[in-house]
């Protein structure tokens, strides 16, 4: 029998953030924008009891819990750690899949001769990550992915739960929350439908569950309840995209604004490409407006590229495929359909222009690595800053407000690989 764990680190962004600070542990902190828009992406335990979870907004949160304190968000520190926990992670066996910076799947089959069983390998990444971090995981072990992770979650923080052989006992007695996937609009349909809990999908006709959810989403559902997941685990798989998005303080009206703020944001991203050693040849842009109604746009390219400059140039000319007469409250960015920087040569007419573009690149990521973010900006990037000031200076910044991100910005939420 296949034994597969899910390891998923305990308010992992919290949780460093009071492992680099002292004066943080024990009490309650946001990680996230400071700003009337600010979304909180990760709340530390003291937070949660008091109702504050990631992804609410943040005076939501604070109105909550008006005793956190708030911390910017600090990926490059996160990912550090993160690469740490996953070199642990490895040295248990090769099959590890990676969800995100704090979680991932492991198919340990192959090493219980080495390492003991299922139990024994999870308690021993645990104790390491601890020893090795200082920070704490949680652990579901089982036959399948599905169980392993809904057990790690039963138990948080720094839990353990062992799935037993018969998965799908294990599931019946649990509310249909638990279900990967199952958000609150489906939730609240399977429950007037008279279904609560896993063993109720699980028993459900299948007919009537494909009228609920769907065909495929039903049927797949169905299984899952029924412990059913033959589901491999797929080792380094590569990114589908890589992407940076950001909730703005106040409404932008107009192209000049968005577009000031695609060059940010496709900034961001090619750096996070260079890093990765990526080419991308799709460009997706994503607005949100004021009313939440969300729209994006995709074009190829002819090219793979990775500069700040080829981004926002066809990033900008998808904003004609957009409505700009409405405000728009988030602007997106993304790089799709990834390639190696070293799979090939191009066909660019101008290859020594592209090369001359990836060297700047790299020269401005250093330098903005070197200065802890800051560094060379773009002069079209400074009016925006300046106009950010001026309209900060005549508002008050949240209660509980520690390190806001500059110029009051929103929480900038980044696709991890």
């Amino acid at each position: 029998m296949r034994q597969i764990l899910h390891i998923d680190m305990d308010a992992f962004f919290a949780s460093v953030e009071q492992l680099d600070d002292p004066s943080l542990r024990g009490r309650p902190v946001l990680v996230g924008g400071a700003s009337r828009r600010g979304v909180v992406a990760a709340a530390s335990y003291e937070a949660r009891a008091s109702g504050a979870r990631s992804a609410m907004p943040m005076v939501e949160a604070l109105r909550r819990c008006p005793q956190a304190i708030v911390v910017p968000v600090r990926h490059a520190r996160y990912a550090e750690v993160s690469a740490q926990v996953f070199a642990i992670f490895r040295r248990f066996t090769p099959l590890v899949e990676g969800l995100s910076l704090d979680e991932a799947f492991l198919d340990v089959t192959a090493s219980r001769a080495l390492f003991g069983d299922g139990e024994a390998i999870a308690a021993q990444i645990k104790r390491a990550i601890r020893d090795e971090t200082g920070l704490t995981a949680s652990a579901g072990v089982a036959s399948c992915k599905f169980a392993a992770k809904i057990a790690s979650d039963l138990r948080k923080p720094d839990g353990l739960v062992v799935v037993p052989g018969d998965v799908a006992a294990f599931l019946a007695p649990l509310p249909l929350e638990r279900m990967w996937g199952v958000g609150p609009r489906a939730a609240d349909r399977l429950h007037a439908a008279g279904l609560a809990t896993i063993g109720d999908l699980a028993r459900c006709p299948a007919p009537r569950l494909h009228e609920l959810l769907g065909p495929a989403w039903g049927e797949h559902v169905r299984l899952l309840a029924a412990g059913v997941d033959e589901r491999a685990v797929v080792p380094g798989r590569a990114a589908e995209s890589i992407g940076a998005e950001e909730t703005v303080e106040e409404d932008l009206r107009g192209r000049e604004p968005i577009e000031r703020w695609l060059l940010d944001l496709s900034g961001r991203v090619a750096r996070r490409l260079l890093k990765a050693g990526l080419s991308c040849r799709a460009v997706v842009v994503k607005l949100k407006y004021s009313d939440f109604t969300l729209r994006t746009r995709q074009a190829r390219l002819s090219e793979p590229v990775s500069d700040t400059d080829s981004i926002y140039t066809c990033a900008k000319g998808l904003l004609s495929r957009f409505d700009l007469s409405r405000p728009v409250r988030l602007v997106g960015v993304a790089a799709g359909d990834l390639t190696s920087q070293t799979a090939g040569p191009t066909l660019s007419l101008f290859p020594v222009a592209s090369e001359r573009r990836r060297r700047l690149e790299g020269v401005v990521a250093e330098v903005a690595e070197r200065f802890g973010g800051k560094g060379l900006t773009r002069a079209a990037l400074l009016e925006r800053t300046e106009q950010t000031k001026r309209t900060k200076e005549t508002e008050q910044p949240p209660s509980g407000q520690r390190g806001a991100a500059p110029g009051g910005r929103g929480t900038a939420r980044e696709k991890k690989i």
